[in-house]
Order: structure tokens, then C-alpha cells, then sequence
């Protein structure tokens, strides 16, 4: 599919201001859990969009195109991710994303096509809320595959992309509590309000597999939280954030990107689903390697991670799963028999998860 670059970015706002002003409206999307699939199972249909679990709207969205619309398989994704962008309540992807330690809200994103064998990426990206367009856009018209940073920004704006402030009041808000915990003996004084400190890993991947089987994927996040300025996660990073092969299926991940890193998992995930094992198989498959990858220091005494990761999976022939390491965790899926959330298989109980020590916030002085 070929598009000039007004078309592009045209047709890209409209779905993205089409899916925010009707996303939260839409008929049938309700916070139920789907029960009818127990752990170890899953189902063979074509289309299915699956996403995490923020991306129920998304996946709602993204079939609509691929069912109504006939829509390419990477334009409904990143559709339904733009939802999330946009929306200034998350505060893990785009529009009001928590910023790294500078307070300035830095964003990833990357994506995949399978039926052209394309990918595009951008990191560390400031003032543009829709990372996951600016990624495809470097896939459409450049010979590129990753920009970051300055660079990044700069391409998007010679796109057309309009630059905006990111960070919200209540992101703002956030970044001061953090900052004036950090220390007792500083000049920043702590809010008068009850301090909650937050510490985010959101994310939102989203894989579209139409009914001809062509599979597309794609992956964007504000990162983790507080993050040192330059920080870059999983998310944009082919192989690693997400992945698609058009013959097997796709892959993509949420949660700590440094440990998704160093296992290639989203890539790992799709070879597995190549030697056969079913999505949710899969992923587990996956998990076993990441925990095997953790360093001591981020293990507890039983040799389990103080983290967790969740992974979402489709085979081309429809059937899509999803695991992380800890139990609770559910993912969203819609085909013909709608948007709903399905809880995910794990490898170990959440009782079982060991608490990461979080810095205290210490009351200034005077």
C-alpha cells in the first residue's frame, strides 16, 4: 500500500481522532473477563486482534478496520494504539505519559509489516504524541529503520507531525512528588497532599492478523517512569519489543524492557511458533528464558524475578495466546465474537512475587 505523505498522515489523524472520540463509547466493550478460555488453550480464528490489556478499546477499533473497513493490517493496529496515545488518563503511552528524571516525557515505538517485510522505529522522541505514525512513517519513506532522539523529532516535524507539550498537569504533578522524595537535604519542598509514588512500565502492543492471514505488529510506551534521559526500552527495538514474520505469526511484550532486551524475546517468541508450539506455549517458552537471563541482584531468594513481563502472541492460522511470569494478568482480544479481556497464563503465582523496594518519600524540613 502506497500513500503520499498528506494521505499518510490524513488518514492517520482521522483514525486516531476517530478512535478516541468514540472509543470509550463503544457498544459492547465492557470490563468482563473472558472465563471461557482456561490456561493451556486458545482459538483458531481469522481476523483477531490482540493487545495488552490497557488496549481493549484498540483491539475493538483495530478489528472494526480490518472487518468493515478492509484495512491494512498495520494501519488497524496502530489505530488502536493511537487510542491509548491520546489519551491524557494513561500515563504509560503518548498524551501525558510520566517523564523521565528531567521531568520531559520521552517516547517509543515501533512497528512491523509482515506481508512487505518493513519495520520502523523511533526512540527518545519528545512533543510528538503518536509515536507509533512516526515510526510507520519511517518505515513508508525512509531506507531507515530507527531514528532517535533529535533526529527523530525533527523528521516528524518535516512529516507534518505538530509538535505539543506532553506532559499533563497530572504527570507534572507526579515528576515533583518523585523529585522532592528523592532527598531530604535538597531544596525542593514535598507536597502538602498524600504521597503516592508512581513507577510505571506501560506499555501498549497491539498484533493485527487479517483474514488472509497477513499479520502486522506494533509497539509504543512513554517508558519507565523516572527514567535516567536517553533511557530505551524494549519497545522500539525490533526483535525485542515486538516482531512479525508474515509466514509465522507475530509477538510483543510489556513490561521491563531490559530484560526483554537481552533475551530478543518477542523475536524468540514468533521462532518458537515457527518450530511449532502454539502461541501461549509460546510465550511461556519465552518467560522460562527471560527468568534464566536475570541477573542475581534482581532475583529473590527462591531465584525468581522482582519483575514481571507479559507477552502476547498470534499464529497465523488465528489462534493467540498470552503468559507472563506472575499470575493476574490478562490481555485483549477481539474477533468475531467481540472486544473482551482473557486472563493470561503464568509461570508462577502472584502470591509468590517478591515486593521491589520503592524509595520512601522522606517529609522536608521547615
Amino acid at each position: 500500500m502506497t500513500l503520499s505523505r498528506r494521505d499518510f498522515l490524513g488518514a492517520g489523524a482521522a483514525a486516531a481522532a476517530t478512535a478516541v472520540v468514540s472509543g470509550k463509547a463503544a457498544a459492547g466493550l465492557v470490563e468482563v473477563v473472558d472465563r471461557s478460555l482456561s490456561a493451556g488453550a486458545s482459538r483458531a480464528t481469522r481476523p483477531v486482534v490482540v493487545a495488552s490489556s490497557n488496549g481493549l478499546r484498540g483491539v475493538a477499533r483495530a478489528y472494526e478496520m480490518l472487518t468493515r473497513d478492509n484495512a491494512d493490517t498495520l494501519d488497524a493496529a496502530i489505530a488502536g494504539v493511537n487510542i491509548q496515545e491520546l489519551d491524557p488518563e494513561d500515563q504509560s503511552v503518548g498524551l501525558g505519559g510520566l517523564p523521565n528524571a528531567d521531568g520531559v516525557v520521552q517516547l517509543d515505538a515501533s512497528c512491523m509489516h509482515g506481508p512487505t517485510k518493513r519495520a520502523g522505529a523511533v526512540a527518545a522522541l519528545e512533543d510528538i504524541a503518536t509515536p507509533s505514525l512516526v515510526a510507520k512513517a519511517v518505515m513508508d519513506y525512509t531506507d531507515h529503520v530507527m531514528l532517535v532522539g533529535a533526529g527523530a523529532k525533527k523528521f516528524a516535524l518535516q512529516m507534518g507531525f505538530q509538535e505539543q507539550n506532553l506532559l499533563t498537569e497530572e504527570s507534572r504533578q507526579d515528576w515533583l512528588r518523585w523529585r522532592a522524595c528523592l532527598s531530604s537535604g535538597d531544596n525542593w519542598l514535598d507536597h502538602t497532599d498524600p504521597v503516592v509514588i508512581k513507577f510505571h512500565t506501560g506499555t501498549i502492543n497491539m498484533i493485527a492478523l487479517n483474514a488472509a492471514g497477513d499479520v502486522s505488529t506494533v509497539t509504543t510506551t512513554s517508558g519507565l517512569s523516572w527514567k535516567i534521559p536517553g533511557r530505551v526500552g524494549d519497545s522500539p527495538i525490533i526483535g525485542a519489543g515486538q516482531y512479525c514474520d508474515n509466514l509465522v505469526g507475530g509477538a510483543g511484550t510489556t513490561g521491563r524492557g531490559e530484560a526483554v532486551i537481552k533475551a530478543c524475546a518477542s523475536f524468540l517468541t514468533v521462532e518458537h511458533m515457527r518450530q511449532g508450539m502454539a502461541p501461549e506455549q509460546a510465550c511461556l517458552k519465552t518467560l522460562e528464558r527471560i527468568v534464566a537471563m536475570t541477573e542475581t541482584r534482581l532475583l529473590d531468594e527462591r531465584d525468581r524475578p522482582r519483575f514481571d513481563v507479559d507477552f502476547y502472541a498470534v499464529s497465523k492460522d488465528g489462534r493467540f495466546g498470552s503468559a507472563s511470569i506472575y499470575s493476574g494478568s490478562r490481555f485483549a482480544v477481539a474477533d468475531a465474537t467481540g472486544a473482551r479481556r482473557v486472563e493470561s497464563a503464568y509461570l508462577f503465582p502472584r502470591a509468590e512475587r517478591p515486593r521491589t523496594p520503592r524509595p520512601a518519600c522522606v517529609p522536608q524540613a521547615g
